[in-house]
């Protein structure tokens, strides 16, 4: 009995923590998913071997495995190596991010996870991470970006939308009418390539990256037209 109650309440668990994914945004559940799995595994370790149903080798292989894809992302932040293996994923003349700047914001796009992070570049805020800021803070942001420069607002809106979803339901600000040209340099960080990328690799990282900023995709207009600003700049 006490072993099924265990049981019972193990599955309950994870059933709560799976809905709670599933609410997330989209970028933010393969990460997730990977945590419950691992989640999973550990504990699926400790009980074979405390009930002694797991050889103790099988569970120090385990247990070296998980730890092995727990320090994957440390290894390449601690190894130029991995870090020259990660940006080459991002195809011929490409790295592994794409940055858009304004007046107060500077956003990165991480190609392999989708994650969307960015820095505050002006006003109360300045210095700090939007990952840092709760909701209020960021609907403060807002507020300051709207008052200073729209190009910000509408950026920051994109990240309200895709960091919390359904539960950001706030007015979209209209389109800026400055129409201000974009440098190749902009363009280029905006696409995630280097100087020098052939027409091939601007088409395929246009491409690759709409998939993913799209508005069915949890992007917006805003950063749409950006990308197609940037390809329409590198293309002349």
């Amino acid at each position: 009995m006490p072993r099924l109650i265990l049981l019972l309440a193990i599955g309950l668990a994870v059933w709560i923590i799976y809905q709670r994914i599933k609410a997330m945004p989209p970028q933010q559940r393969k990460p997730a998913y990977l945590k419950l799995g691992i989640g999973l595994l550990v504990v699926v370790v400790v009980v074979g071997v405390v009930s002694g149903r797991m050889h103790w080798l099988s569970a120090a292989i385990t247990g070296a495995l998980v730890g092995a894809i727990r320090l994957l992302p440390v290894l390449a932040q601690l190894f130029p190596v991995f870090q020259q293996i990660r940006r080459q994923s991002g195809g011929p003349g490409g790295t592994s991010r794409s940055e858009v700047e304004t007046a107060i914001l500077k956003m990165v796009l991480d190609h392999e996870s989708g994650d969307l992070s960015g820095e505050v570049l002006a006003g109360d805020f300045a210095g700090r991470g939007l990952d840092s800021l709760d909701q209020a803070d960021l609907e403060t942001l807002l507020a300051y970006c709207r008052s200073q420069d729209l190009d910000s607002a509408r950026l920051l809106e994109s990240y309200l939308q895709r960091r919390f979803g359904a539960d950001w339901g706030g007015d979209y600000t209209p389109p800026s009418d400055s129409g201000s040209d974009m440098s190749t340099s902009e363009a280029l960080a905006i696409l995630g390539l280097e100087a020098g990328a052939d027409k091939q690799a601007i088409v395929d990282a246009h491409r690759k990256l709409m998939q993913k900023l799209h508005p069915d995709r949890g992007g917006n207009d805003y950063l749409a037209a950006k990308l197609n600003q940037a390809k329409d700049t590198l293309l002349g």
